[in-house]
C-alpha cells in the first residue's frame, strides 16, 4: 500500500471540502507526531490490516458514500447533504482507531519450525466506545451538525456493541429520523466487505 499517496489523497479531499472552523487544527493533529492516522491499519486482522489501511478505508468510505447519495438523489444530491458533511462523516468516522493498533509478534509454526511473525494487537487507551469515541475526538476540534454526529456515532449499525444491550431503540430512531446514518453505515459496510475484505488482499 502506498501510504504517501493515500495521505495526499485524503488531505486533498479534506482541504477541498472541509472549511469548518477547527478543520485546519484537526488536520494538523492528524498529520502530527502525536497521531498515527496515516500509518495505522483499518483493523487487526480483517479489512486492510496493514500500515496505511485506516486512511485508505476512510477514502473508500468517502467514495462509497458519494455513490450512494448520487444513486438515491441523482445530480441533486447536494440539495440534501453538503459535500462538507459527506467528507466529514466519511473521512473522520473511524478516528476512534487512532493509537489503538500496536505491532506485536506471535509464534507461528512454519513446517517444522516456529517463527516469530508480526501482527497488529488492539490496545485501547481510551475505552470510550467506537462511533461515540470518533464523535468525541472530532468535537475537540470542530462542531458537528446533529445528523453528522449521529451518523458517525451509529456507523457500525447492528454491529455496535450498544445495540446488543438497550441501544437498539436509539439506533432504530436515528436510522428512521436521519437517513445519513443509514447511508454512512452502508458505505462503511461496502468499503470494508466488498472493496477491502480479506478476499481482496
Amino acid at each position: 500500500m502506498d501510504i504517501e499517496k493515500g495521505k495526499e489523497e485524503f488531505i486533498e479531499i479534506f482541504q477541498s471540502f472541509i472549511g469548518r472552523d477547527g478543520g485546519e487544527e484537526l488536520l494538523e493533529y492528524l498529520e502530527s507526531d502525536k497521531c498515527d492516522f496515516f500509518t495505522a491499519p483499518a483493523s487487526a486482522s480483517y479489512h486492510l490490516a496493514e500500515e496505511g489501511g485506516l486512511c485508505a478505508h476512510s477514502i473508500n468510505v468517502y467514495n462509497r458514500l458519494l455513490k450512494l447519495l448520487q444513486m438515491e438523489y441523482g445530480t441533486a444530491w447536494e440539495e440534501h447533504y453538503s459535500h462538507e458533511s459527506v467528507a466529514i462523516c466519511a473521512l473522520l468516522h473511524d478516528l476512534c482507531k487512532i493509537g489503538c493498533y500496536k505491532v506485536s509478534t506471535k509464534n507461528v509454526k512454519n513446517g517444522e519450525k516456529w517463527e516469530k511473525v508480526p501482527f497488529f494487537q488492539f490496545d485501547e487507551d481510551l475505552p470510550y466506545g467506537h462511533g461515540e469515541k470518533s464523535v468525541y475526538i472530532i468535537s475537540a476540534f470542530l462542531r458537528l451538525t446533529r445528523e453528522e454526529a449521529l451518523a458517525i456515532n451509529w456507523h457500525m449499525g447492528a454491529y455496535d456493541a450498544r445495540v446488543k444491550g438497550d441501544g437498539s431503540r436509539e439506533i432504530t430512531k436515528a436510522f428512521e429520523k436521519y437517513p445519513l446514518c443509514v447511508f454512512l453505515h452502508i458505505a462503511d459496510m461496502l468499503a470494508a466487505n466488498v472493496d477491502e475484505g480479506t478476499n481482496k488482499q
